[in-house]
């Protein structure tokens, strides 16, 4: 048998297990699995002790092109993905113009084309002047679904009120993926502290903030029949709405961020300062626990970065001026492993979470799994390296990580994009060879 490439030697996960294998790669796409001994390839990748996932799907991240290029860009954003492991990415609408025309997706498109490292798909926003339009943009070609904010955040996309956003979610049948926060409580909250620090950030954006926006939500869900995708779940209290909702059979899905899980207050606001403000806050040890639980229980459908980059004198202003976000897309896979390797969760339900849950929610075609006619997408990683994570590694335009100086045990070796080798043993290698993701019918 002869391949383009072949991934020797290497341990197979899935989410139901692992299995020690080759992968045989064909124009593109994955042709064999299996003990491909007699097989020969154009390149061979070592993964000798090492560990073959299906390849990676950050489906929230801000890569700020165009118009806040001085914090990331689509090159480097994606560079910094693939260096992670990650294959896929989706990225969000709240840009400079935001994106929510055919013409800004198009121009999106334009820009990545080229130069993208990753495969990539991109959120429609939703706002009160393109409602109505929101059911044909959701199906244009490189679009991923719609992003509604329900809580204000980052640039000036909001649809809040009740009214407004069920005309939202009957405009179209795709998973809609919801910032989940009560914008009438926030203000409250905003007004109720006059000189806040950033250590009362969780206080101001408060649990009450999300776990009533997300009641409001799953009940609009019940009302309309609509698919949505909770976005950064950050509280304990959100969980058994969750729990409940799917219990009941209502096309609920959840999201939680590795930051959500590996960081908590108000120890990471000592250490951090305002580089450790986000939206929805990053909560305390309380919260930590419960997400921690619902995901080894199988609450949450996808782990997302909200990779939201800021540069390092942008953090350094004082709270509340300073802008709420943090890097997260070539941490993803160190940081998910790290608490793999403590217990957090199985290696299999990192895969779920990661690679099989964003094809299921976001009917992606062609991805999320090791096996034959498949595209070639590919994280192979060292579960045993451990190492401090440092500045040099950072590829974000950004430069900076809020993990820098942690000790992360698990760590990418190779990336592979549809069978191009993007990263071979740490190195960017090669050349750019994103396209935009298919996606087929949801069921």
């Amino acid at each position: 048998m002869q391949f383009d490439l072949l991934v020797r030697g290497g341990t197979l996960a899935t989410a139901n297990g692992t299995f020690e294998g080759d992968i045989g790669i064909a124009e593109g796409r994955i042709a064999a699995v299996g003990a491909l001994d007699d097989a020969s390839a154009a390149e061979v990748l070592d993964a000798t002790h090492l560990t073959v996932l299906p390849g990676v799907i950050d489906s929230h991240t801000h890569m700020r092109e165009p118009g806040l290029e001085q914090k990331e860009n689509l090159a480097s954003g994606t560079r910094a993905a693939v260096l992670g492991g990650v294959t896929t990415l989706f990225e969000m609408p709240n840009t400079t113009p935001p994106t929510v025309s055919r013409e800004a997706l198009e121009d999106k498109l334009s820009r990545a084309r080229g130069r993208a490292w990753t495969d990539h798909a991109f959120y429609i926003g939703a706002t009160l002047e393109n409602i109505e339009a929101l059911a044909e943009l959701e199906t244009l070609p490189g679009a991923c679904g719609v992003k509604l904010f329900m809580g204000s955040s980052t640039g000036d996309l909001l649809v809040s009120e009740d009214p407004d956003v069920l005309r939202v979610l009957k405009s179209g049948t795709r998973r809609i993926a919801v910032h989940s926060e009560d914008e009438p409580r926030l203000r409250e909250r905003i007004a109720a502290f006059a000189h806040p620090k950033v250590e009362q950030h969780p206080l101001i954006r408060d649990s009450e903030c999300a776990r009533l926006a997300t009641e409001r939500l799953i009940r609009m869900c019940e009302e309309t029949r609509r698919p949505v995708h909770i976005l950064h779940v950050s509280t304990a209290e959100e969980i058994p709405l969750i729990v409940e909702a799917k219990r009941r059979g209502l096309p609920v899905s959840a999201e939680v961020c590795p930051q959500h899980l590996f960081f908590a207050a108000p120890d990471c606001y000592t250490r951090l300062g305002t580089r450790a403000q986000q939206n929805p806050p990053l909560r305390d040890a309380t919260h930590q626990a419960a997400l921690r639980a619902a995901l080894a229980a199988g609450v949450f459908d996808t782990v997302g970065t909200d990779h939201a980059p800021h540069l390092v004198e942008e953090k350094a202003r004082p709270y509340p001026l300073s802008p709420s976000g943090m890097p997260g897309v070539q941490t993803l896979v160190p940081v998910m492993l790290t608490l793999v390797s403590q217990g957090v969760l199985g290696l299999g339900q990192f895969v779920r979470a990661v690679s099989e849950g964003p094809v299921r929610l976001f009917a992606i075609e062609g991805k999320g799994a090791l096996a034959e006619g498949m595209d070639a997408d590919l994280t192979v990683v060292d579960l045993e390296a451990e190492r401090v994570l440092e500045q040099s590694w950072i590829a974000s335009r950004c430069g900076w990580s809020p993990y820098l100086g942690e000790r992360l045990r698990g760590w990418p070796v190779h990336t592979v994009v549809r069978g191009a080798v993007a990263v071979r043993d740490g190195e960017l290698f090669g050349n750019p060879s994103g396209v935009p993701v298919r996606f087929g019918r949801m069921v």
